[in-house]
């Protein structure tokens, strides 16, 4: 059948093809210094923050007929580690130090693939897969995270990942001549407002 399309009624056809565009529709969306970021872990003395607004968020959102949101794709992130601030500069040196910021500026996932679960018609749930690279050691990662499409057609995206230093081989800081350490688990959490 050459052109299976000729037996059906105009008016049928043009719902099909309106239906299936609807179903396939791919937007790009991103984000530039419009996240909120904080590291948080723990030491022998207390518990830290280092927090950052600055880094990029790119991927495309395919939504259906009712504009729910269905898949992702070329999904990407990365932010500055430098950019990261505990407010005290003897922290932050010591971080940069584990993190080799000085070969090694940035902080980046990039996903090879990604499954969306819509809760309603305006949330869902992401589970990315793919490298997330620290102080330049890159490892396989599965990132989950909540989205939310906003009535101004903006898109929502919150998650958390627990992360091991010595994973990425980093050495967790220490402080006042070994005296205070840092311990070697710390939290990722992420808040992004992505637009078209």
């Amino acid at each position: 059948m050459k052109n299976p399309t000729k037996f059906l009624k105009p008016g049928l056809l043009a719902l099909v093809l309106m239906f299936t565009m609807g179903a396939f529709a791919q937007v790009k969306y991103s984000s530039k210094n419009g996240l909120n970021l904080v590291v948080s872990g723990t030491s022998t003395l207390h518990d830290w923050d280092m927090k950052s607004s600055q880094g990029s968020f790119e991927a495309s959102f395919a939504f259906n007929a009712t504009g729910a949101v269905t898949g992702i794709t070329g999904l990407s992130f990365t932010t500055p580690a430098s950019a990261l601030k505990s407010g005290k500069d003897a922290m932050d040196k010591n971080a940069y130090k584990a993190l080799k910021v000085d070969k090694n500026p940035n902080i980046s996932f990039t996903a090879s693939s990604a499954t969306v679960t819509s809760v309603n018609a305006t949330d869902f749930t992401v589970k990315a897969v793919g490298k997330l690279t620290i102080a330049g050691a890159p490892l396989d990662a599965e990132i989950v995270a909540t989205g939310k499409l906003n009535a101004d057609k903006t898109i929502t995206v919150t998650g958390a990942k627990n992360i091991s230093m010595k994973e990425f081989g980093m050495t967790p800081p220490s402080f006042m001549m070994g005296t205070i350490k840092t311990g070697n688990d710390v939290t990722l959490k992420f808040d992004l407002k992505l637009t078209k």
